[in-house]
């Protein structure tokens, strides 16, 4: 093995049924660098480190591992521990109850006398934690500090346990901007330390900030490793998708400007009880709104109210010209309007059933149980939405658990779609999932628009925001600070808004 080098992967295959997920795949990893690891969802990012952390096994190929003689095979999570390789995910894999050294010690407590040794374990937690600037108590219980930092203490156990290749799966998708900043320093400081990092992200800019170097796959294929220097975004999202794409930063959202304002949506004096201050608002046939604002703005707790997700605590809302009441989000279902949740886990999928049963759950809801569908209907609905969205199944029976992240979201969006929507609101539909991915659903809200229907799109990444709105409304602190025309606005005015109230 080079001097240099951490760790190598070669010839790597890996199939599920129907699937060939890794076909003939290298990587190499080399001390002391952070490697972006890129490609659409189910391009084979996640099976590689899977296979490689000892999650799946894999039909052919071989690992190194420096300062070990021969090939290796990690059989178990535990195994590619003990061999040096941690991984952290983004749904952080701790446990909330414990306290921070405990969590730090897990499993490998200090103990005196065949007891834990609590004394030393917090002692030596506090220093761990003041060694890597990482500001919490090793006594307090990790449910009370922030998810930026609880990944930090994986990072920081991870650490302590002299890991030679640390991964970081998706570690920044529910972070802000300084708790990003924070993350990438101690990223540089493990990084001087000669510890190699694999860093699994969807944001092209992050990888631009921090990385040396990226390897990218498609369709479970390596295309390549490149130096980030040598790279420049257009061809990084070029080589991820197959195909040419102007740069990421110029997403173009051409749909036409509206030839008549019909309102759909009329809010009054609409508030939530500690969130959301009274705001008036209208949306027209046709048009893509966007709302955008810092973290904790306000931005979903807006729609839910409108949607009826959250019950309003004054105010009035008109549909189609006439006052209603929404009590419950059936209420809403029945109007029209349709509603994507910002967090897909928790509100969206239903992890053990089927990507059919995912897809007519909600048309199902809206029909009632007394007007079931048949099963023919449910196979022909399913199979049109797979079919236009293009998600990547093996089946319409497969369960939408095993899918990746882009597909289980386009499979929300087909549930959707089947209704029939008037009005549908889209909050975060393009957090966590790949460049080719984001496009298809791009292009979705506009020709939504241009069918009359009105899209309602809350997110956080503003050149998004820019490039398929209408109109842009800003949250600040619980209130609506300004809508702004979108042809007339900036991202400095965004921020200027977004900071209105703070």
């Amino acid at each position: 093995m080079e001097g240099n080098v951490v760790l190598t992967m070669r010839d790597i295959s890996k199939t599920f049924p129907g699937v060939k997920a890794l076909q003939h795949v290298d990587f190499t990893l080399r001390k002391g660098e952070i490697h972006a690891l890129m490609g659409e969802n189910g391009a084979g990012k996640s099976t590689l480190i899977k296979v490689l952390t000892g999650v799946h096994e894999f039909e052919n190929g071989e690992i190194r591992l420096d300062g070990k003689d021969g090939p290796i095979i990690n059989k178990s999570p535990q195994d590619a521990q003990n061999n040096g390789i941690s991984t952290v995910y983004q749904e952080v894999n701790l446990c909330p109850n414990l306290t921070v050294a405990e969590n730090l010690f897990i499993g490998r407590e200090p103990r005196k006398a065949g007891f834990i040794d609590w004394r030393t374990m917090n002692k030596r937690a506090t220093e761990l934690l003041k060694s890597l600037e990482i500001d919490a108590s090793a006594t307090q219980k990790l449910e009370e500090v922030s998810l930026a930092r609880q990944q930090m203490i994986a990072i920081a156990r991870a650490v302590d346990m002299k890991c030679k290749v640390l991964i970081l799966d998706e570690p920044t998708s529910s972070l802000d901007d300084d708790e990003v900043a924070k993350l990438f320093k101690l990223m540089n400081r493990l990084k001087d330390e000669g510890v190699g990092i694999i860093f699994v992200t969807h944001f092209l800019e992050q990888v631009y900030e921090v990385c040396d170097r990226i390897t990218v796959l498609r369709n479970g294929e390596l295309v390549g490793e490149y130096e980030v220097k040598d790279l420049p975004r257009v061809m990084l999202v070029a080589k991820m998708m197959g195909k040419d794409f102007d740069d990421l930063a110029d997403i173009k959202g051409d749909h036409a400007e509206l030839k008549e304002f019909i309102p759909v949506i009329e809010a009054e004096g609409l508030s939530h009880k500690g969130t959301i201050k009274p705001f008036d608002m209208t949306i027209n046939k046709g048009e893509v709104v966007g709302f955008t604002g810092l973290l904790g703005s306000g931005r979903s707790e807006l729609v839910r109210a409108i949607y009826g997700a959250d019950k309003a605590d004054s105010g009035k809302l008109k549909v189609n010209g006439k006052e209603v009441k929404i009590h419950a989000p059936i209420d809403a279902m029945k109007l029209g309007m349709a509603y994507l949740p910002e967090d897909r886990k928790k509100d969206g999928i239903i992890a053990d059933l089927s990507v059919r049963e995912n897809i007519i759950i909600a048309l199902q809801a809206k029909k009632g149980m007394f007007h079931p569908m048949s099963r023919k209907e449910m196979d022909e609905a399913a199979d049109k939405y797979i079919k236009m969205l293009q998600i990547k199944t093996a089946s319409r029976e497969t369960p939408i658990k095993s899918l990746s992240g882009g597909n289980q979201q386009k499979v929300i969006i087909g549930r959707w779609l089947l209704t029939n929507p008037d009005f549908l609101i889209l909050d975060e539909p393009t957090r966590g999932i790949d460049v080719g991915a984001k496009y298809e659903i791009y292009e979705l809200i506009i020709n939504m628009a241009k069918q009359g229907k009105t899209v309602l799109v809350v997110s956080s990444e503003m050149p998004e925001i820019l490039g398929i709105t209408n109109r842009i409304g800003v949250m600040s602190n619980g209130r609506l600070s300004g809508i702004v025309n979108t042809k007339e606005t900036n991202q400095e005015e965004l921020l200027r808004l977004s900071a209105k109230y703070l």
